[in-house]
């Protein structure tokens, strides 16, 4: 039997009926045997302030770091605001990468799909976001770049996945469990 490795998926949308969340669980439907996907939450995070970061940090602080440590890889599904991430993603990311020297992100290898009712499906925050994986030294999967555009059609309304999405995502996510496995190997 090979190894099942651990997914920190991190949701950059905190709307209860959120595209990006829906994607997320897709995925995690979708998903190769040798991959587990969990996703982590960010809403209740407080925004990073160094002085309370401290001998007693958060506790919101110490259970996403946690999280995020004890996976082998993680994923981020994200939305675009103003050609950037959103404002709890970036959030999360600066507090798994404190303090510093014990960063949580660290060689773990990760992957990102950003998801947008645009038609450049969120092009912007997908490359703004390896532009901040890049200085914390998670090996980001280059091939396939997931981009889906039109995503508020890619769900009826019932929540199924369209069948023309379907390949899409499923061509995403067993690249990604290659690559944790290689990553990993």
């Amino acid at each position: 039997m090979s190894k099942v490795y651990t997914i920190a998926v991190l949701v950059g949308s905190l709307r209860k009926e959120s595209i990006n969340r829906k994607v997320a669980l897709a995925l995690a439907e979708l998903a190769p045997a040798n991959l587990k996907l969990n996703i982590v939450e960010i809403g209740d995070l407080p925004l990073y302030n160094e002085d309370i970061d401290g001998a007693a940090p958060p506790a919101a602080y110490s259970t996403f770091r946690k999280q995020v440590s004890s996976s082998d890889a993680v994923l981020f599904v994200t939305p675009e605001y103003n050609r950037s991430v959103p404002a709890p993603l970036k959030n999360a990311i600066d507090v798994g990468s404190r303090p510093y020297g014990q960063s949580a992100w660290s060689g773990k290898p990760g992957a990102i799909i950003s998801v947008s009712p645009g038609a450049i499906g969120g092009f912007g925050a997908n490359h703004h976001l390896r532009q901040s994986l890049v200085f914390l030294d998670v090996p980001c999967m280059q091939q396939p770049e997931a981009y889906l555009g039109g995503a508020g059609s890619v769900f009826d309304e019932a929540g199924k996945l369209s069948d023309k999405t379907r390949p899409f995502l499923q061509a995403f996510i067993d690249a990604f469990g290659k690559w944790v496995a290689k990553q990993n190997g």
